[in-house]
């Protein structure tokens, strides 16, 4: 389909007479590390090579279409399994993900003390590994001992102590249950009226965290020992420019800190305007979100300089990733400042925040996506907005059981891994090799009155697609399974995980299967716009 064919708006569609919703909401600071060093120089390179032409690719797809991220492939029926696949993605993602923005409200109703809770060993969840002073040498005790910190999260909000592993969860916890509540209510209101609320609510979730992040920065600049982690975040390490694992982490990073392949830019670029300048959102956006991980890793490594010079431990000591850092390194250096509650406060309410904006994108990605593939389902928006919300809700209570971390690690390892790549490529080769680059640079030019560059066309058509297959080939062959801590999953975990990465990947064979099944498909046809576009 092609043309002025797609102008066709779905019954529930308006354009947006603001700023484009896609150029605010879609600008998420990256809370994980922002790794140092040798990183860098392939972060940026994969950014220009990759990052940036996908992204505008995605914002363009949705913005001519106006459908969701299955809806959009009526220009090449036979890549909407692609669809389904990335809907399937951010709904697994939405499992795990609200228990974040649950332990953010947990840790931020425990602020409100006058001393913060993960201070002191004197709590009735901590062991007797815990110690108020870090000791990192060769003693065979010193390797057993735990902050406070640590134990907080562990034991007293995790409850992790009362689980033997992914096979021992028991029940939900009634407090993190009720965090997770809290948050799927919000949610809930935040989408049941489509972008008419989730667009005015943006405003306030996208911007807040670069206040927070400029006052935090502040601070942490003036604490002795802060140069030194700046100066070790801006350092490059030029032989580890030869790990090729160095160049896949950033490359992987580039995907996820866009957002690309989620189907949330298809999704909130669909209510654009038809003529809005799409390329100026890309280059705004892509830019802001790598400005911004750029100016969030000044904050990050002033504290972590700063708790370097604190405990007289090396800096690699200090630094972690993952959920670590967000609950156990940095609540415990907020801990150390003076009128510690009050940056508990303010640094939890950025991840409230940070965390509902991210949240609302997945999740407007999964109900825009279907609502504009079952069409009868506009007429129900808040009856399935509520539905998609409250299933999200059951499965993820065993994310809080005392064993749920296990559940998290699972979750967070399958299930936007090897399936998010798989799914951006199939889009990239789907654009670029059958509806053909220079179709879609014309519907391009039909919206913005200006056909994409010949940076642009070469990307799409061949760099993203080539560095895309890289990825794929490499992530299946140097695959790990998960760990948490010193804790191995058994076989039958791992296969469930590979299950969870596999069913989502699956959609694109499965639609071209049962769509040839139902109607007799025209090779002829199909091999000649490939030779055509080639």
């Amino acid at each position: 389909m092609h043309g002025n064919e797609c102008l066709i708006k779905p019954l529930s569609r308006f354009p947006l007479n603001k700023m484009s919703l896609p150029l605010l909401s879609c600008i998420v600071i990256p809370v994980s590390l922002f790794p140092v060093g040798a990183f860098l120089v392939p972060y940026l390179f994969f950014m220009v090579i990759a990052g940036m032409p996908l992204f505008y690719m995605e914002l363009a797809l949705g913005q001519y279409n106006r459908e969701g991220a299955a809806g959009v492939w009526k220009i090449c029926p036979i890549f909407k399994g692609v669809g389904f696949t990335v809907i399937l993605i951010s709904l697994y993602v939405g499992f795990y993900y609200n228990v974040i923005i649950a332990w953010a409200l947990f840790y931020l109703f425990s602020s409100f003390t006058g001393e913060l809770p993960w201070v002191h060993c004197n709590n009735t969840w901590n062991s007797p590994n815990c110690s108020d002073l870090w000791a990192f040498n060769n003693s065979l005790n010193d390797t057993h001992k735990s902050t406070p910190a640590a134990e907080y999260f562990e034991r007293g909000v995790l409850h992790l102590q009362d689980s033997e592993g992914i096979a021992d969860l028991g029940l939900p916890r009634w407090q993190l249950t009720s965090c997770l509540a809290v948050v799927i209510v919000v949610l809930y209101f935040s989408l049941w009226k489509g972008v008419k609320t989730s667009g005015k609510v943006v405003w306030i979730t996208a911007t807040m965290p670069y206040v927070v992040l400029t006052v935090l920065l502040l601070r942490g600049v003036t604490l002795p020992g802060a140069m030194d982690g700046i100066k070790a975040y801006l350092s490059v390490d030029f032989l580890r420019l030869c790990e090729p694992q160095v160049w896949i982490d950033a490359a992987t990073q580039i995907c996820f800190s866009l957002g690309v392949g989620f189907g949330v830019l298809i999704a909130f670029s669909s209510y654009n305007k038809f003529s809005n300048n799409c390329y100026r959102d890309a280059i705004i956006t892509s830019s802001i979100n790598s400005l911004t991980s750029f100016f969030s890793g000044f904050v990050i490594f002033s504290f972590l300089g700063y708790m370097s010079h604190k405990h007289s431990v090396p800096l690699d000591k200090v630094a972690t990733d993952g959920p670590g850092l967000v609950f156990i390194i940095y609540p415990e250096a907020i801990a150390t400042l003076p009128g510690s509650s009050v940056w508990a406060v303010i640094f939890f309410i950025m991840l409230l925040t940070l965390g509902i904006d991210s949240a609302m994108g997945g999740m407007e990605s999964v109900i825009t996506g279907l609502m504009d593939e079952f069409k009868f389902l506009h007429k129900h928006r808040e009856l399935f907005t509520l539905f998609i919300v409250v299933s999200t809700f059951l499965i993820s209570l065993f994310c809080v059981t005392n064993g749920g971390i296990y559940v998290f690690t699972l979750l967070d390892h399958f299930a936007a891994g090897t399936s998010i790549l798989f799914g951006v490529l199939i889009e990239a080769i789907g654009i670029a090799w059958f509806y053909g680059v220079d179709r879609f640079s014309d519907d391009i030019e039909e919206m913005i009155g200006q056909r994409p560059g010949l940076y642009w066309r070469l990307c799409w058509k061949f760099v993203s697609p080539c560095f895309l297959l890289f990825m794929v080939v490499v992530s299946f062959a140097t695959f790990n399974p998960p760990n948490y801590g010193t804790y191995t999953f058994p076989i039958w975990a791992n296969m469930i995980g590979w299950c969870l990465a596999i069913s989502s990947m699956t959609m694109v064979p499965l639609y071209v299967i049962s769509n040839n099944s139902t109607r007799k498909p025209n090779t002829h046809k199909l091999v000649k716009e490939w030779d055509e576009n080639i």
